[in-house]
């Protein structure tokens, strides 16, 4: 698969990589630390810090990636936003990219619409019909099928889980939360060329 185009699919999974069926009383804040892995290899790190009341909510996240074929670093991608939230209303957005030397900023703000970005960990999520890329700013339109429970290993126990499919342009992601207590715990995206982009909940802080 040549570099450029697995770079963008991963560029797109990524930022896409933000329930009714997991606990609507689940909450909402704390701080999401995943290892991400390209075919089961380690690439980076994705963190989401989610903070303040639910009236006044910030939300930071920092994504760092480096792809290597032969022990040789192929693709590069760094990405952090802050959002600035009003309940579940998305008021503003700053994001910074950098996609293997491609810089890309965001600065926008949403007063007169309810909107969210993938924000997997708002357990409203699957019931939008349209979410904001963080890294384009741009409103994608989505859908949402539920998943049969299944188990996936998080910290190399298994965990019970619940999912939903996300459809959004090309992209085709599960997103996972723990059965019991609602919190999210992963995710998994194809790429181009059947590759497989997933994150695993590595630190304590929001275990399941």
């Amino acid at each position: 698969m040549p570099a450029r185009a697995l770079a963008l699919a991963l560029a797109m999974a990524a930022c896409m990589a933000f329930t009714a069926s997991a606990q609507e009383g689940a909450t909402e804040e704390g701080e999401w630390n995943f290892t991400a892995t390209l075919d089961g290899k380690p690439i980076g790190t994705h963190r989401f810090a989610v903070g303040g009341s639910a009236a006044a909510r910030s939300v930071d996240s920092r994504a760092d990636f480096v792809v290597r074929m032969l022990g040789v670093p192929v693709y590069r991608y760094r990405h952090h936003a802050g959002e600035r939230w009003a309940g579940d209303c998305l008021r503003e957005l700053r994001a910074d990219t950098d996609d293997d030397g491609t810089r890309q900023q965001v600065a926008r703000r949403f007063e007169d619409d309810c909107v969210m970005t993938f924000a997997y960990w708002n357990p409203r999520l699957p019931k939008q019909q349209r979410l904001v890329d963080p890294q384009t700013g741009k409103l994608e339109p989505v859908r949402f099928e539920p998943l049969p429970d299944t188990n996936i290993e998080v910290r190399g126990q298994p965990v019970r889980a619940r999912g939903w499919r996300l459809q959004a342009a090309q992209q085709r992601i599960r997103i996972w939360y723990a059965a019991d207590s609602g919190r999210w715990i992963g995710l998994d995206a194809q790429t181009k060329g059947d590759r497989q982009l997933s994150y695993r909940l590595t630190s304590p802080t929001g275990a399941p």
